[in-house]
């Protein structure tokens, strides 16, 4: 058989046919295996991430409930620090009036006895004991203050005479609400410091309060002390 002998230039471009097809092939071959690999690239980047969300979504739960803690442990220590600072207050308060009803003070003012107490429907606990006569003269000056404070208020309301009397230094751990009477609120003062035994029983009676010192012994809430009531209006 004859050979056929192609001119250089036709050899020369068919070559480069040939040259030309075989990289578009490979090219093919790698944009195929890239797509391929690309999704399974972003399925491992996205399994790889969920653990990292979940971590930070704890971290986040876990940041909030410690402020929420804190928040609550403030607030706590807050009504604490009030409450010393209104019991401190009073106790400066008691010791102001002590102070003016020492004997060689109380001599020159006067003998005050003390008002009478009010009768009660409360179960018998206690019987109140006698003051002495410095918590007489201690006594008076507390009324006094009460009355003055409260004359002409309306106060038809035990929250209302709470916070009249806490107004006036007493702080709220020694209010102590007692039933009402006629339908007007009552309420007792426990102002015993140390081995004393002045309790103040209060009554709105209409534009003013009735303000009664008694003793209450040291080991009974003045709550649980009988007194027998007796009205008497406020002096103007």
């Amino acid at each position: 058989m004859r050979s056929i002998l192609l001119p250089k230039p036709l050899l020369t471009a068919a070559l480069g046919s040939v040259v030309v097809l075989a990289a578009v092939g490979t090219q093919s071959a790698h944009a195929a295996t890239t797509q391929v690999t690309a999704p399974r690239a972003s399925a491992t980047t996205n399994a790889a991430s969920a653990p990292s969300a979940r971590a930070s979504a704890v971290n986040a739960a876990v940041r909030v409930s410690a402020r929420a803690s804190a928040a609550r442990t403030a607030r706590a220590a807050t009504v604490l620090t009030s409450a010393r600072v209104a019991e401190a207050r009073f106790l400066e308060l008691s010791n102001l009036i002590g102070q003016s009803c020492e004997p060689r003070v109380f001599s020159a003012v006067g003998h005050v006895t003390s008002e009478p107490t009010p009768d009660s429907t409360q179960p018998v606990l206690s019987d109140p004991v006698p003051l002495t006569t410095t918590e007489q003269c201690a006594a008076q000056r507390h009324q006094l203050r009460i009355r003055k404070a409260f004359a002409g208020m309306e106060t038809a309301t035990y929250e209302q005479m709470r916070a009249g009397l806490t107004d006036l230094e007493y702080p709220g751990a020694r209010i102590h609400r007692m039933p009402n009477f006629a339908g007007k609120p009552v309420a007792r003062l426990d102002l015993r410091v140390g081995a004393g035994r002045l309790a103040l029983e209060v009554t709105y009676i209409g534009h003013g309060v009735m303000v009664e010192a008694f003793g209450a012994p040291q080991d009974f809430s003045v709550t649980d002390v009988r007194l027998k009531r007796h009205l008497d209006r406020p002096a103007s």
